[in-house]
C-alpha cells in the first residue's frame, strides 16, 4: 500500500480529525454539485432552451447518478475508517475520492463538449485541493495521468476518432476542430494544472513542515514538563518529611505520653496539629497532581466501590468526630456490580470529596454518601449540609488553585488543587462529575453541597 501518512502525524489526532472533516466536506459538496447539475439540466431544457442530444440526455444524468451512488458509498464507508496509519485510513479515503471525482469529471467534460466545455476548469480545483491533503508525488502523478487522458480525449475528438458532443445553444459553432484553439487551450490547461499543483503543494509542504516543527516543540515541552513534575515531586516529598515528624511529636504530646499538659497549651497544640494536617494534605494534593500529570497510564482492576468508600469513611472518622459531624453510607444499588478502574486513584478522589465535606461542614452537621444505579451507570453522590458554593463560582471550582470565597472564610489554608485532582481522576475513568449547591441536606443558613459522580457502563463488570 502506498505510504501517504507523514511520520510526524502518526500519533497526531488533530491531523486525522482535519482530514476526516475535509472528507466529509467534500462528500457534502458532491451532493450539492449533483443537485446543481440536475437543476442545470432541467433549466436548460425548459428555460434556457439548450439543445442536448439524445446521447447527452442519457450520459449526463447517468454520470450524475453514478456520482451520487459512489458518494453515498463513500459517506457510508467514512464511518468505519479509523486512524490507523498502516491500514485504510482517512488519507486513503481522500485518494479514493479524488480518483472517482477526476474520472467522473473527465467523462462529464467529454459529454458536455470536450474542449468547449467550461467544466474542464474543475480539474484545476481538484488538483489544488488534492495538493493540500495528499503528498506531492501522489498529486503530481494525478496531474500527469489526467492531463494525459484529457489531452488524449481532446486529440481523439479533434482527429475524429471519438465523436464530438456539441451542446447547441451554449456555443453556436464548433471549436473542437480548430487546431490553434485546441492547442492554445490544452497548453494553457496543462500550464495551469502544473503551476497550481506546484504552488499549492509548496504551501502545503510549508504548512506540514511547520506542523512537524510544532509537534516536535510540543514533545520537548511535554518532556520538560515531566522533568519539572519529577523535580516538584522530589522537593515536595522532602518538605513533607519534617512536617510529618512535627505532627507525630504533637500527637505524642496530645496523647499525654510525655505527661499531663495545661489546657491552654493543649488547645494551642490542637490548633498546631490542625495546621500541620492541612499542610500535609496540601503536600499530598501537589504530589497527586504531579503524579497525574506525569503518568499517562493507570492500573485497571476489578474493585468494589462500596469497599473503597467505606475505607475512606473509616479513615476520615476521627476528623469528622472532631467536628461532631455524622457520616452515613447508603447503598441503594439494585444490582451488585464491580467497577473496573484504578483503585488507588478513585480512593484519592473520594477521600478528597469526603474530606472537603467535613472541612467545610458545620459542627454537628452530616455527610451522606449514596451509591446507586442510574440505567447502566454507577452513581456516587457525596452530600453535606456545609457552607455550600455560590452558583456563580461552581464553573470555576475544578480549576487548579481556585478556592471559593466561602472556603476561604472557613479556612485560610488550602491549595485549591484537591478538586482539580478529583476531576482529572474521574475523567480518566471516562466518567463525569456534577456539583449541586444548595444540596438536599442543606438548610437556610448553610445550603450544603452535593457532588454527583457518574461512572459509565463501559467500565462495569457484572458479578451477580
Amino acid at each position: 500500500m502506498i505510504k501517504l501518512v507523514p511520520d510526524w502525524a502518526l500519533e497526531q489526532k488533530e491531523f486525522w480529525e482535519a482530514i476526516r472533516s475535509r472528507n466529509l466536506w467534500f462528500i457534502k459538496l458532491r451532493y450539492a454539485f449533483i443537485v446543481v447539475l440536475f437543476v442545470f439540466i432541467i433549466l436548460s431544457l425548459t428555460v434556457i432552451k439548450i439543445d442536448f442530444s439524445s446521447t447527452q440526455l442519457i450520459a449526463i444524468p447517468l454520470i450524475a447518478g453514478s456520482i451520487f451512488v459512489y458518494n453515498v458509498l463513500l459517506h457510508w464507508l467514512r464511518r468505519f475508517v479509523k486512524y490507523e496509519p498502516d491500514k485504510f485510513n482517512p488519507l486513503y479515503l481522500s485518494l479514493l475520492q479524488m480518483i472517482f471525482d477526476l474520472s467522473s469529471l473527465l467523462l462529464l467534460v467529454y459529454f458536455t463538449g470536450g474542449i468547449e466545455s467550461p467544466l474542464y476548469m474543475l480539474f484545476v480545483f481538484h488538483m489544488i485541493i488534492g495538493s493540500l491533503i495528499l503528498p506531492g508525488f501522489v498529486v503530481y502523478t494525478f496531474a500527469i495521468v489526467y492531463v494525459a487522458l484529457f489531452v488524449g480525449v481532446i486529440t481523439l475528438e479533434h482527429t475524429g476518432v471519438l465523436p464530438h458532443h456539441h451542446i447547441n445553444g451554449l456555443i453556436s459553432f464548433d471549436l473542437y476542430n480548430n487546431f490553434y484553439f485546441v492547442l492554445a487551450n490544452l497548453a494553457t490547461f496543462t500550464f495551469m494544472i502544473f503551476i497550481s499543483v506546484h504552488l499549492a503543494n509548496g504551501i502545503a509542504s510549508q504548512l506540514y513542515k511547520r506542523e512537524k516543527d510544532l509537534v516536535e516543540s510540543i514533545k520537548k515541552i511535554n518532556a520538560s514538563e515531566k522533568e519539572k513534575q519529577k523535580y516538584i515531586m522530589g522537593i515536595v516529598h522532602e518538605l513533607k518529611t519534617p512536617i510529618v515528624a512535627v505532627a507525630s511529636y504533637i500527637d505524642l504530646i496530645l496523647q499525654k505520653f510525655l505527661g499531663p499538659i495545661d489546657e491552654t497549651v493543649e488547645e494551642k497544640l490542637k490548633r498546631a496539629k490542625g495546621r500541620t494536617d492541612e499542610s500535609i494534605q496540601m503536600i499530598n494534593d501537589v504530589l497527586n497532581v504531579s503524579k497525574l500529570n506525569l503518568y499517562d497510564k493507570f492500573d485497571e482492576e476489578e474493585m468494589d466501590i462500596k469497599e473503597i468508600i467505606s475505607g475512606v469513611l473509616i479513615r476520615r472518622k476521627a476528623y469528622a468526630d472532631s467536628h461532631l459531624i455524622k457520616m452515613k453510607l447508603n447503598d441503594e444499588r439494585k444490582k451488585t456490580e464491580k467497577l473496573k478502574g484504578d483503585k488507588y486513584l478513585l480512593d484519592i478522589a473520594f477521600s478528597n470529596l469526603v474530606g472537603n465535606s467535613i472541612k467545610y461542614g458545620v459542627d454537628g452537621g452530616s455527610v451522606e454518601v449514596t451509591i446507586k444505579n442510574d440505567g447502566n451507570n454507577l452513581v456516587v453522590e457525596i452530600c453535606d449540609d456545609g457552607v455550600g458554593i455560590p452558583e456563580e463560582e461552581i464553573p470555576k471550582i475544578f480549576n487548579e488553585f481556585y478556592r471559593t470565597e466561602a472556603a476561604k472564610k472557613v479556612s485560610a489554608e488550602g491549595s485549591g488543587l484537591g478538586l482539580s485532582v478529583v476531576k482529572k481522576i474521574i475523567d480518566r475513568h471516562d466518567g463525569s462529575i456534577r456539583v449541586i449547591s444548595p444540596a438536599r441536606l442543606g438548610k437556610k443558613d448553610h445550603p450544603g453541597t452535593s457532588f454527583r459522580i457518574i461512572l459509565p457502563s463501559s467500565r462495569k463488570i457484572k458479578t451477580s
